[in-house]
């Protein structure tokens, strides 16, 4: 029994079960995540009319490289956003979901991370000349099919998980269950339809920040599920 309560003693002094600090890493994932993406829709045209055309441009080829750069620091974000999270649900974790929930997040991070080094390798191959037009293709689809349809796959069965985790623990509001199904549907169904549905997740992800930094803020403690 002394023991159990040394650990407790030493799980409620670590700052890493603090809500601010899940709050402020999925805040900064957002914002990176938002801002890379955003430039990138606006400086790579989905069907551009004549292929390669912005690599000659250099305030778009430019804006991809910031928003490339990005990326890293919006991954690590994410992975810290995870693991204080996990840390805060603690012992109500469900071993199912939670492998679930930690599997989508690592293999999300790791398609961002690919689909972003071939983005950096065409920018640094257009330095010498614009590419050919077939490699330029497979780069452009390659990266397409790795952050549209499964990266995008991946965030949507990572929202999914962590709509049931927060359903049941109840660790956050009930209004952002609901607006997690519905991000979650639209990763799944609709981002072929439209690029901008990729900005849902890290829009659900903000919302969830500022709700787990709020409920810090007022110091509600997180509900216990009975024994």
């Amino acid at each position: 029994m002394a023991e159990l309560a040394g650990q407790d003693v030493l799980r409620a002094g670590s700052p890493l079960r603090t809500p601010r600090a899940a709050a402020v890493a999925g805040i900064l994932f957002s914002v990176l995540l938002i801002s890379a993406l955003v430039l990138l829709k606006i400086s790579v045209p989905s069907h551009p009319e004549v292929p390669g055309t912005w690599l000659t441009d250099s305030r778009r080829r430019a804006a991809v490289a910031v928003a490339l750069n990005l990326v890293p620091f919006a991954g690590i974000a994410f992975l810290w956003f995870i693991g204080v999270l996990r840390d805060r649900i603690g012992d109500r974790e469900d071993r199912f979901f939670a492998t679930v929930f930690l599997g989508s997040g690592l293999l999300f991070v790791a398609m961002m991370f690919v689909a972003a080094a071939i983005g950096g390798g065409i920018i640094a191959s257009a330095t010498s000349g614009v590419p050919a037009a077939g490699t330029l293709a497979l780069g452009r689809n390659v990266t397409s099919l790795l952050l549209n349809v499964y990266a995008m796959r991946m965030a949507a069965v990572f929202t999914l998980t962590a709509v049931t985790i927060a359903r049941r623990t109840q660790i956050v509001s009930r209004w952002l269950t609901v607006a997690g199904l519905v991000t979650a549907v639209l990763l799944l169904v609709a981002v072929g339809f439209s690029a901008w549905v990729e900005l849902l997740f890290p829009a659900w992800i903000l919302a969830l920040s500022v709700d787990v930094l709020a409920a810090g803020r007022a110091g509600r403690p997180a509900p216990r599920t009975s024994p």
